[in-house]
């Protein structure tokens, strides 16, 4: 699976246009810019280059294979939904999905030398929120002690100082254990004992950065704010949207419940704009499970292959509906500042890394 939709770009603050596909610089340190390089019209076209040489070649696979590309994964992902729907139609049940997802990273955990392949075997719950309030409007010159406005900044102070509990899931248990057998020192000796270790590790990452944060708690990120129609009118009414991504072992209802409890005010209502909890988490072993990681291990021999829990939504939750075995990886090697370009300016991508890319989905399609 992939996606050929991206989020919007202009050509403001871009070193290259996002959509004129640029190659610059020499030997390994050949970039490829624009938009989707990364998320994800990268994996697309390396998944479509492996898959006409396997044509070539004479291939052909063991079982159904389906190639499904998605056409708005950004906004609705209705093009998942009915795919999916099909196949129920059909009676189809998957033996394997993979999608979009975790990567190849380094410097995620300290002392930790080798890079980690991280395979996302669920993801949070995509989930958005609104915070309204509705109060008597008026001329701006003789405002209430508290304005609609005045209301909601403060509910939203109170979501952002009340955050989610951090807790480790079994799938980052493993994934602290897995990784951190190959550091140093104190960090091998605590990770390696995760599970005797819980609070500990708890706090650690909750404070570590912002990725290991969102990997033990459900986040909340306030994306959009509308209120008033004049600048010299009290807003009648005054919302903002929450985009949550809520953590396994979590669901919908309570996190909205959390969310009353932070607002602790009667006259901001919290609605749910949409909702969506968290996948199943898929196997971490058994056949198809070491499929994958043969697969990562033979283009990325140092790589440190180990599951995880993804934070980002993608279209792969929907095919949870159709099969137990469902994984999220994007066969590139990024650096942090690569990461840092998700849906931000300059995204880019090495050039040997989407070769590698192409040589992945090669190894992986004989296999399956």
């Amino acid at each position: 699976m992939a996606h050929y939709d991206v989020v919007p770009a202009t050509d403001e603050g871009w070193a290259h246009p996002p959509f004129a596909a640029e190659v610059t610089g020499t030997g390994d340190e050949r970039l490829l810019w624009g938009r989707g390089t990364l998320d994800n019209k990268g994996s697309g076209a390396a998944l479509l280059e492996a898959a006409e040489r396997a044509a070539a070649s004479g291939y052909r696979p063991q079982h159904d294979l389906y190639l499904f590309f998605g056409h708005d994964e950004e906004t609705t992902g209705s093009g998942a939904v009915a795919a999916v729907a099909l196949l129920q139609q059909r009676g189809v049940q998957v033996g394997f999905v993979l999608d979009e997802g975790g990567a190849v990273v380094e410097k995620l955990f300290p002392t930790v030398a080798r890079p980690i392949a991280v395979v996302g075997v669920s993801e949070k719950g995509t989930t958005s929120f609104t915070l309204t309030v509705e109060q008597q409007g008026g001329h701006a010159s003789t405002p209430p002690r508290l304005t609609a406005t005045a209301r909601l900044a403060r509910a939203i102070v109170r979501v952002t100082e009340h955050p989610f509990r951090a807790r480790l899931n079994a799938v980052t248990e493993r994934m602290i254990r897995t990784v951190g057998a190959h550091g140093r020192g104190p960090v091998k000796f605590v990770f390696t004992r995760a599970g005797l270790f819980r609070p500990l590790l708890v706090a650690i990452f909750a404070r570590m950065s912002d990725e290991t944060a969102a990997i033990v708690r459900t986040t909340v990120a306030v994306t959009q704010l509308d209120a008033g129609l004049a600048a010299n009118a009290l807003a009648e009414r005054a919302q903002a949207v929450l985009n949550v991504r809520i953590a396994i072992g979590s669901t919908v209802d309570e996190t909205r419940r959390h969310l009353e409890r932070a607002v602790a005010d009667p006259l901001v209502r919290v609605d749910v704009l949409s909702a969506n909890d968290p996948a199943p988490v898929s196997r971490m072993d058994g056949d198809t499970w070491s499929l994958l990681a043969e697969t990562v291990a033979a283009v990325y021999p140092t790589a440190i292959v180990t599951p995880y829990v993804q934070t980002g939504a993608t279209d792969s939750r929907q095919f949870a509906r159709v099969s137990s075995t469902v994984y999220r990886f994007s066969p590139f090697e990024m650096s942090a500042a690569e990461r840092a370009t998700l849906h931000a300016k300059n995204e880019r991508m090495h050039v040997d890394t989407f070769f590698a890319g192409i040589r992945f989905f090669t190894a992986l399609l004989p296999r399956l």
